[in-house]
């Protein structure tokens, strides 16, 4: 099938051909030993759903980093539990084994957590949670309870502290005015080492009138948890609704955590149940202006959904806040940053949400000084970024893993993604104040890592490549690839600012050399002899590198690397393979590595992908952000260069009628392949 393509179109009035269950990710039947949660975030609290009914296994506070657990490095915060409920009906409290017709189910477009069950004879219970999108730190959870026959309930709404906090101090408080009483329950702990304090705050949104909502009672319990409950009675076919409202912070956003923890929420509750939910919802629209759809096909939508779901969920504009590699699902990977964000998660937020990826860019310009220090303590000059990137800007790869000290291709990646930046958004005021400082120091240190050793011989010795099974080699094909890129880059920025680059980049970069094998196949290091990699590495020259352009030597590649990739892989390596195979108009062959990119990696119940194939450790945003560019930049076909977004003619996969990419750049446009 050849595509006909329509490219800037502006679709005001696009009617969602999918049925509504494309916007949902249902689980049912849940196996309580087999379960991996879904994650509720706005960019700054992620909150992970667990199978016990009213509980939620983690909260996250992204940003806030201390020393715990494993590798003496620093690990990102996991906060008190703010979200838990415990529920009582006629003195018996609820569990996994008093429920039946148990279901959460993911509301994408609205990013809510549906979950419903019986009890018996007695109550049906559906609840509604949130981490709300316009309130960074605030989390909404409603409860509905709907009596089958006279019972007596008692919800208890839940703090509990995780075992790492230390000094932890409970209040309960009920502030009283003329029209509203305010009952506020709030912790405030310490992080492991004292560096961060940390707090949490409750209240109950009640539907009664002033003087007439229920009775509060606070208990403090052993274990570092307390709650506040009350008791009411329902006749049968009454229904009584009622809301949490739960703010978290840190003393790395606020001087004062316990005092803002509590302001937060006395607002949040003010504003009331119709309110938050309104602005949330309307939050959400906002960002679902960039979509994409697959007529023909309802599940790949539900799929793509999915993921783009988690990337704006872990993602924020106008914050400095980036992504770990399992963005807000976790504490996987110690939530640092690495180069997943740059060359995988970063590109699809670029092309649909360039304020989102800005703020990325952000994390890594308030680190500039860190990175300079980084090269300096290293012997060479400008700017070396971090493998393993946290609050500081420091190394924080555990010592044992070489990869800190030698991935330098980092350096390039973030190099990279500012001069991608600008060819989006075209704004030259950013690139005076952030993009250019953060390129001239990536090109000089480039400049000053190779090692001048004749015309073509600038080589770039003792790093790992991409595949990090393959340490301290010489002149890796990704490294040297990335390292000629950004060194052009650099110059670029300098004309565009009206600036006289550096002369020595461009040389640099000319004699920074690619190695082949004898029959033209790219060689990944000097001593690469064919053995099984890890992920894709020489294969990125060509995409998204655009270094290897000529087709058949991008096919050479192809066939030479993949029978090479490690089964048991991480998945996004994939994902680029299918981007080059329907670029070179393999169609089916890009549709069936397209699948494999991800659809092995799901776990239950919900389908979150993880890491690898048969892996239990999801979320993997960065598997999420290969999977969208396989989107994007192979089915889609577009492009970011010199021009801004542009498309190429590709091929969509069979059953696949059309393809729709919404609210693609700044200027929000619209592009369309369509099947014959």
């Amino acid at each position: 099938m050849r595509g006909l393509f329509i490219s800037f179109i502006f679709l005001i009035n696009l009617t969602t051909l999918d049925s509504q269950s494309s916007w949902e990710v249902s689980a049912s039947n849940i196996n309580p030993d087999n379960y991996f949660g879904v994650t509720l975030a706005n960019g700054v609290v992620g909150i992970v759903s667990s199978s016990e009914p009213l509980k939620v296994k983690d909260v996250v506070l992204n940003g806030s980093y201390d020393y715990y657990q494993r590798g003496r490095v620093s690990n990102i915060l996991k906060t008190f539990n703010h979200v838990n409920m415990n529920l009582d009906i006629d003195g018996k409290r609820i569990g996994s084994g008093d429920i039946q017709n148990y279901k959460q189910v993911l509301d994408m477009k609205q990013a809510q957590l549906v979950t419903t069950f019986d009890m018996g004879s007695k109550a049906k219970i559906k609840t509604k949670m949130m981490s709300l999108r316009h309130l960074p730190y605030t989390a909404l959870t409603i409860i509905e309870i709907q009596a089958k026959e006279n019972i007596s309930i008692t919800p208890m709404s839940v703090i509990e502290a995780p075992n790492h906090l230390t000094d932890v101090r409970n209040f309960y408080a009920e502030i009283d005015r003329p029209h509203v009483l305010i009952p506020l329950l709030t912790s405030v702990g310490n992080s492991p080492s004292g560096r961060l304090k940390v707090a949490a705050s409750n209240s109950f949104i009640f539907e009664e009138g002033h003087g007439k909502e229920p009775k509060i009672i606070h208990e403090d319990w052993d274990y570092n948890m307390h709650l506040a409950k009350f008791t009411k009675n329902l006749k049968a076919g009454e229904t009584y609704i009622f809301s949490v409202v739960s703010s978290t912070v840190s003393s790395q956003q606020y001087e004062d955590p316990q005092n803002e923890a509590e302001r937060l929420t006395i607002f949040a509750m003010l504003e009331g149940r119709e309110r938050l939910l309104k602005r949330h919802i309307e939050a959400w629209d906002e960002i679902w202006k960039s979509d994409i759809e697959v007529t023909g096909d309802m599940n790949i939508t539900r799929d793509i959904r999915f993921a783009l779901y988690h990337l704006y969920s872990f993602a924020r504009a106008e914050t400095s806040y980036s992504l770990s590699p399992m963005g807000l699902s976790g504490l996987g990977y110690n939530g640092h940053v690495f180069w997943d964000t740059e060359l995988w998660m970063y590109p699809p937020i670029l092309m649909l949400h360039p304020d989102m990826a800005k703020s990325l860019l952000e994390y890594r310009f308030e680190r500039l000084e860190a990175a300079r220090q980084n090269a300096f303590s290293h012997g060479y000059k400008g700017a070396m970024f971090p493998w393993e990137s946290s609050s500081n800007g420091s190394e924080d790869t555990p010592v044992w893993a070489l990869t800190g000290p030698f991935q330098h291709h980092i350096t390039g990646c973030v190099g990279w993604a500012f001069w991608k930046y600008y060819e989006v958004t075209g704004d030259k005021e950013w690139l005076k104040n952030r993009g250019w400082p953060v390129l001239q120091e990536v090109a000089a240190f480039w400049a000053s890592r190779v090692e001048r050793n004749g015309l073509g011989k600038f080589d770039i010795k003792n790093v790992i490549g991409a595949n990090e099974w393959q340490e301290n080699i010489d002149n890796n094909a990704f490294t040297n690839g990335m390292a000629k890129t950004v060194l052009r880059y650099a110059t670029q920025a300098a004309l565009e600012l009206g600036i006289n680059p550096d002369p020595d980049w461009n040389y640099v970069a000319d004699n920074i050399p690619i190695l082949t094998f004898p029959d033209g196949t790219t060689r990944e290091n000097a001593t690469y002899d064919g053995v099984t990699i890890k992920q894709a590495d020489a294969n990125l020259l060509a995409y998204p590198l655009n270094i290897i352009t000529d087709p058949k030597s991008i096919k050479r590649d192809l066939d030479y690397y993949l029978p090479r990739y490690a089964k048991d892989g991480p998945a996004m390596g994939f994902a680029i393979l299918g981007v080059l195979y329907n670029r070179l108009g393999e169609n089916e062959k890009a549709a069936e590595i397209f699948s494999s990119s991800y659809k092995p990696n799901e776990v239950p119940p919900f389908g979150v992908i993880s890491e690898a194939a048969g892996g239990r450790n999801p979320y993997f945003a960065t598997g999420a952000g290969g999977m969208l560019q396989a989107v994007l930049s192979g089915f889609g076909g577009l492009e970011i260069g010199k021009t801004g977004i542009t498309q190429l003619n590709t091929t969509l996969p069979k059953g696949w009628k059309e393809l729709i990419i919404k609210g693609v750049g700044k200027d929000k446009k619209t592009f369309i392949v369509k099947g014959l």
